[in-house]
């Protein structure tokens, strides 16, 4: 469950009566839109009021009456999906900006300028995103709504989804603890350990991710590692 202090109110009228749980927003948000979601993870507090700032709660019999139920996690799921989120100014802030900080990270990690082959950085894709003047919907997946911004953006930078393969070559007294590090990273193509200890590959990875991947190279063998884009 997730803590009070993290929680907003989702509520639901029927008749003269409102229904009211404490729920996680970005997990109710996800169960609402018709995502997959554990409703143990989502509720708060395991009961339904009639006020839920006042603590009044709803008596199991009236929950049996207006539910057919007096299953809380049930009672919260219908709440939920058929209800309204109550959140504040700040609340609403919080989950665009996290919602807006995933597409970038999203697109910036997976996307390049296709005319250089380089990574857009972050800053540049957010300032795409004003000029196309494309808003996140906290309502919205955000995969869905990395492909709304890729189609809004491209008009103003030149930008795709792209991978690429990079060959890699590290002397042999870095090779066995770069070798771990780097299939993690990234999907290796082909690798081979040649007769003087050393360690070649070549590994895929989303665009771009590249110079975080030179970086990793450089930090693992103190920059005596070869790399070249393929």
């Amino acid at each position: 469950m997730v803590s009070l202090d993290e929680s907003v109110i989702a509520r639901l009228k029927k008749g003269k009566n409102n229904f009211e749980v404490f729920v996680e927003p970005e997990g109710a948000f996800a169960l609402k839109r018709g995502d997959k979601a554990n409703i143990e993870d989502i509720i708060a507090v395991e009961s339904v009021f009639y006020d839920a700032n006042q603590g009044d709660h709803v008596a199991e019999s009236d929950l049996v009456s207006t539910f057919g139920t007096s299953n809380v996690m049930e009672i919260a799921r219908q709440i939920i999906e058929h209800g309204e989120l109550q959140l504040t100014k700040e609340q609403r802030k919080h989950i665009l900006e996290e919602k807006t900080r995933k597409v970038i990270n999203i697109i910036a990690q997976n996307a390049i300028n296709p005319q250089t082959k380089a990574p857009h950085p972050p800053a540049r894709i957010e300032k795409a995103m004003e000029e196309a003047k494309v808003h996140i919907d906290p309502l919205k997946g955000v995969d869905e709504q990395v492909n709304i911004v890729m189609k809004a953006i491209r008009p103003i930078i030149p930008i795709r989804f792209e991978e690429v393969d990079i060959a890699v070559k590290v002397p042999a007294e870095y090779a066995a603890k770069a070798y771990g590090e780097i299939a993690k990273f990234s999907t290796l193509v082909k690798n081979e350990w040649q007769n003087d200890g050393s360690w070649v590959a070549v590994v895929r990875m989303p665009a771009g991710l590249q110079n975080d991947f030179y970086g990793l190279v450089n930090h693992l063998t103190k920059g005596d590692a070869e790399t070249k884009l393929l």
